[in-house]
This record gives structure tokens, C-alpha cells and sequence, in this order.
């Protein structure tokens, strides 16, 4: 079950003080109890509670999504923080830009250019074989 998008927002990207914005999906339940975001200013759109957890694959029931916001020109450092941030296992976060998509696990992101089909396909290889259950990969393209 996927996020609805930031009210106001589209899925090819916000406007973050007058400039193209990453756009992302973080599932706070997915951070590491270590977990360390900083140097990437993230403006949350929304927070919302949703059941949309599987326990079979170790994960809570309900989820807490933030759904949030930051300048394009920071998403190297984004993707590599929250790379180093997510859980292992069945746990990724989704960011996008105007032109592309990260799709981040523990330890490893998987980045492609809106409309590539193919990568979509491999990511959504790499998130099944984390154990992220079927109906969970869902970002938007």
C-alpha cells in the first residue's frame, strides 16, 4: 500500500523553495535504532499512520509514514545517509527527483531514470529478494 502523495505535490517533484525537490516516502518503523539523518534539510509534508505492515516478514503492523521534501542538490548525500540508515531485511525508502528514482535498502541503493523500464524491473528484483513482501513494492515511478 503505497503513500498518497503530498497534498498540493506531484510525484515528479515538488517545489522546494522555488526549486525542483526530492520527493520521498520514509517508513520510520524502517530506521535503524542508530539511525543518523543530518545535513539534508527534510520538510514533511505529511505523517501519517497507516496498517500496512506483514509481521510474517518481522515488520510491525502499523507504519508511520513521513512524507517529505528536500532540495534536489542534496540527493547524493541523501540516498547515501539514508543507505547507511534503513534497517536490513525487508525495509527500503523511495526518493525521486524531476529525472530520477532511488529505491534504497540497508547498505545499497538502486538509482534509474524515470521511464527505465528494465531498472525498474531489477529493483523490484533486488526489493524481492530483500524479502519485501509483493504488495509493498509499490514506489512511484
Amino acid at each position: 500500500m503505497g503513500p498518497a502523495p503530498l497534498a498540493g505535490r506531484t510525484a515528479t517533484g515538488a517545489q522546494y523553495r522555488g526549486r525542483v525537490a526530492i520527493v520521498g516516502t520514509l517508513v520510520a518503523e524502517s530506521l535503524r535504532d542508530d539511525a543518523v539523518l543530518t545535513g539534508v534539510p527534510l520538510q514533511v509534508g505529511n505523517i501519517v499512520r497507516v496498517a500496512a505492515g506483514d509481521p510474517t516478514v518481522g515488520q510491525p503492523v502499523v507504519w508511520t509514514l513521513l512524507e517529505f521534501e528536500a532540495p534536489d542538490d542534496r540527493f547524493d548525500v541523501l540516498v547515501e545517509q539514508l543507505a547507511r540508515a534503513v534497517r536490513p531485511g525487508p525495509w527500503y525508502c523511495d526518493v525521486r527527483t524531476e529525472d530520477e528514482i532511488a529505491v534504497v535498502f540497508a547498505g545499497r541503493a538502486l538509482r534509474y531514470r524515470r521511464g527505465d523500464a528494465e531498472a525498474r524491473a531489477r529493483a523490484v528484483q533486488f526489493a524481492r529478494s530483500r524479502g519485501v513482501p509483493r504488495g509493498q513494492v509499490d514506489w512511484p515511478d
